[in-house]
């Protein structure tokens, strides 16, 4: 069995990778650092194979790169992970941040999901776990573009189970949908959580856990289960204003 992880140097990625490591999968992990990656290859028994591949996801073509180099390691399961955050108002933010970002979080996820997903239909089996966020859920001033690319990871994700339903295909694609996680998020997009943090330790099991079980809409932690549950009877203006205000208690 083999897992191919993006983002793995660190957070909820790292931790997954530690959590499938310690059930028997050979692992593939992926990210920009290569001290951090082979860090976590450090902590990771030898008992599974490890391969380590560096790579700006923010790079088309590079992405490209990553399947070819990957695509006859017969993967069981790939995690959709890297991403990163944007604080600001929006006509303030950098434009060139923005759209690294919208690289990273939508264009390398959105290609990574195609090619090995056409590669697990084929193969009829595999696991798909693409990282969204609570964000998903309702739009996000001061997290504009970043609450927009997780709602995109969302839609695009349901849309294709449907299709594989529709298929009868054994191939299962779920998404993550956490709430503040105790990772390098808040320093990259430069905030500080306003509300309580789950570890990634705890979201990374749970979410292993749920997908291997065929659960679709993974959402760690009571607290936003029943957001999702609640943002369904307000209207969506209400929402953006409340956002703002818990936005706002973010700036460091």
């Amino acid at each position: 069995m083999k897992a191919m992880i993006t983002g793995s140097s660190s957070g909820i990625g790292r931790d997954m990778a530690y959590y499938l490591a310690n059930l028997g999968y050979d692992l593939i992990l992926v990210g920009r650092n290569k001290e951090r990656l082979e860090e976590v290859k450090n902590k990771i028994s030898e008992k599974v194979k490890v391969k380590i591949v560096v790579v700006d996801l923010s790079n088309s073509q590079k992405v490209k790169e990553l399947y070819v180099l990957t695509k006859n390691d017969n993967i069981d399961i790939l995690v959709n992970n890297a991403g990163f955050g944007v604080f600001g108002e929006f006509i303030n933010t950098d434009i060139n941040t923005e759209l690294n970002m919208i690289d990273v979080n939508i264009k390398a996820l959105h290609m990574l999901t195609k090619f090995y997903l056409k590669d697990m239909v084929k193969k009829d089996k595999g696991l798909i776990l693409n990282v969204a966020s609570s964000a998903s859920f309702m739009a996000g001033p001061l997290l504009s573009s970043y609450y927009a690319s997780k709602s995109y990871v969302y839609r695009l994700t349901l849309a294709i189970k449907e299709e594989l339903r529709r298929k009868k295909s054994n191939v299962h694609i779920a998404v993550l949908c956490p709430g503040p996680v105790d990772t390098n998020f808040n320093n990259r997009a430069g905030v500080t959580f306003s509300v309580k943090a789950l570890s990634s330790e705890y979201v990374a099991k749970y979410a292993i856990d749920k997908l291997l079980k065929g659960k679709t809409i993974i959402i760690p932690g009571i607290k936003m289960k029943l957001v999702k549950f609640f943002v369904r009877f307000l209207p969506d203006k209400f929402i953006a204003r409340l956002t703002y205000n818990i936005q706002k208690k973010k700036v460091k």
